[in-house]
């Protein structure tokens, strides 16, 4: 059988994670399962009481898929609790194109680009990192719920 992977993200919103990393990532909300008018009426289907649901769990879209199908489904999944730490992984958004790629200031300008992008979608610059002598721009960012990730 062939391994499929889903990353699933803790959160207090899913709707405004959906929304901002569909637009990160390019990705879009991923539809409820054929005939299903939302997730909610196929997690019932299924058998999943709605005690088990929160309110508004499955209402709207709580997971983004990569439209091409090459990256991983991306689930966001409510908790209570609040974001407390800093994360122990995050995205790296290679927009740039490498260090082996375009020059320096073609890769920068579409890393500022992304980050211009990005803050409108609701994202935070945390710092740049604008280091030429290392061929390296780029910008630390969090998402709306404080999650750390780099546009590189």
């Amino acid at each position: 059988m062939a391994m499929t992977l889903q990353l699933t993200i803790d959160c207090s919103d899913p709707q405004k994670m959906v929304t901002f990393w569909a637009e990160a990532l390019d990705y879009v909300p991923e539809p409820p399962p054929g005939g299903h008018a939302t997730w909610r009426t196929y997690w019932a289907s299924m058998g999943v009481s709605e005690e088990e649901l929160p309110p508004g769990a499955g209402d709207i879209p709580e997971s983004i898929i990569d439209p091409a199908g090459r990256g991983p489904r991306v689930w966001f999944q409510q908790v209570p609790e609040p974001k407390a730490a800093k994360n122990r992984w995050h995205f790296d958004l290679k927009v740039g194109g490498g260090p082996d790629a375009p020059p320096l200031d073609v890769r920068a300008q579409r890393v500022k680009a992304t980050t211009e992008r990005l803050v409108k979608a609701g994202a935070t610059v945390l710092r740049i990192k604008d280091e030429p002598d290392m061929g390296l721009y780029a910008a630390a960012m969090q998402d709306p719920e404080g999650n750390e990730f780099d546009v590189i």
